[in-house]
């Protein structure tokens, strides 16, 4: 990945109160809107060093009674991380997983405000302010499978359900933490070769395993390599349906590709829906590269014919898929995601023909149902991180609610948290919190309600 100026991290943590509004901020929106990224510490030449395994940094919206108390960001640390920053370690060692700082996700659950990242990376406990409490064993199941970087919450049950991997094991493992973050179920399942799995997705039946070609290369690891894996052309692309009462898997084939982002699934009578972001055959995830960005795809899986229908949805260039929580696992109508033109430029080699939307920022809104979408652009240098649909507190559709993302303002030299109506998609935001500083474009986050 080549460091575009919108990925180049920050070197200040920061906090601000009563942060300036343009427009009106929906009173009912009390909490926090928290989204992680990459951010490297202390290196001369961030782009000498691999995005992916940066040290990660949280930024923090509190908003209460239409207002915007305050903004944090704070670097996630690992005992590591505090000792570049020299400040005392905690000496805490996780029972299960790496003391690292988690990077590609934040949750709340249980209580708790966790930090994640793949591969076997312990989870980091966060305060409400945004300072780390220390490595969590919330989800270790040993030996290193800990919760992934990326989980799938059932908002009926409250179960938290990971399949997570650990680099050089054959067998990724299904893991489910109950509402209050009790560890209740651990299933194994054999891939036959040590894969990167990075998402999951979840029905009322099923648990969807992926498995991309992306294979654990020892040579690349004792070679040094940040991220020790490569495509196997040798493997086939692999969607598996794993019941959740139980049971084992069962593997079908598809076009050849790397499952990026679920979107959401569900059941649809015997059959099961998967729509999900897909990058290209021979994707490189050691450079981040690949012949073209995310692109939304469905996948039906019929488990009476064996077979799988694949359909694009979608081939503007996206990324970062997201439904409303409630409707995680059963069947939705609504997806919002987002087109960055900072990813696609890191991405995909600019020689040849650039599609349609590539160098865009917007936010898109898609009615899957009705098969259209709605686009929200922004400037052509306003880069658009991942959105979060936050529901109206009186809600009656699916769609009734918000649209909260950060949104860089070129004017300002820093970023806006944006808030969208989710029914006026395209129409100007309810309200934009002035943030003091500029945000790097992250990956994921989370709206934690109060």
């Amino acid at each position: 990945m080549r460091l575009d100026p919108a990925l180049a991290p920050v070197t200040e943590e920061v906090t601000a109160f009563d942060l300036p509004v343009t427009g009106r901020l929906p009173a009912e929106l009390r909490g926090r809107y928290l989204r992680i990224g990459p951010n490297a510490l202390g290196v001369e030449d961030a782009a000498a060093h691999h995005w992916m395994r940066s040290e990660g940094m949280v930024h923090g919206v509190r908003l209460r009674d239409g207002r915007a108390e305050w903004y944090r960001n704070r670097w996630v640390r690992s005992d590591e991380v505090r000792r570049r920053l020299g400040e005392p370690e905690l000496g805490i060692r996780p029972r299960v997983g790496a003391d690292f700082s988690c990077n590609t996700h934040v949750i709340g659950h249980g209580g708790r405000v966790l930090t994640l990242t793949e591969g076997g990376a312990a989870p980091q406990e966060l305060s409400y302010e945004l300072d780390s409490i220390g490595p969590c064993s919330l989800g270790a199941s040993g030996p290193g499978f800990t919760i992934p970087a990326h989980t799938k919450g059932d908002p009926r049950t409250g179960e938290l359900h990971g399949v997570s991997y650990v680099v050089g094991l054959d067998h990724v493992r299904h893991t489910v933490l109950d509402a209050a973050g009790e560890l209740t179920h651990v299933q194994d399942v054999e891939m036959g070769g040590s894969v990167m799995v990075h998402d999951l997705a979840l029905t009322e039946r099923y648990v969807v395993v992926y498995d991309s070609p992306i294979t654990f290369r020892p040579e690349a690891q004792r070679a040094g390599a940040a991220v020790p894996f490569a495509w196997d052309d040798r493997r086939p692309t692999r969607v598996g349906l794993l019941p959740r009462a139980g049971g084992g898997v069962r593997w079908f084939e598809v076009s050849p590709c790397f499952a990026s982002h679920t979107l959401n699934a569900y059941d649809d009578g015997p059959r099961v829906v998967v729509e999900l972001v897909t990058f290209p055959e021979r994707f490189d995830i050691g450079r981040l590269t690949a012949d073209r960005y995310g692109a939304l795809v469905r996948w039906t899986v019929d488990p009476a014919a064996g077979t799988v229908r694949e359909e694009g949805l979608d081939d503007h260039p996206q990324d970062f898929p997201r439904v409303s929580d409630s409707v995680v696992s059963r069947r939705h109508r609504y997806g919002y995601l987002a087109a960055t033109a900072a990813m696609f430029r890191a991405y995909v080699p600019l020689d040849g023909p650039v599609p349609d939307g590539a160098f865009d920022n917007a936010l898109i809104k898609h009615d899957l149902a009705r098969g259209s979408r709605e686009i929200h652009r922004f400037a052509s240098d306003a880069a658009v991180g991942e959105a979060v649909f936050v529901p109206a507190e009186s809600a009656t559709a699916e769609d009734d609610g918000y649209v909260l993302a950060y949104v860089h303002d070129p004017d300002r030299g820093a970023a806006d948290l944006v808030v969208l109506a989710a029914q006026d998609f395209t129409a100007e935001p309810l309200a934009r919190v002035h943030l003091p500083r500029r945000i790097p474009l992250g990956l994921h986050g989370s709206w934690l309600p109060d």
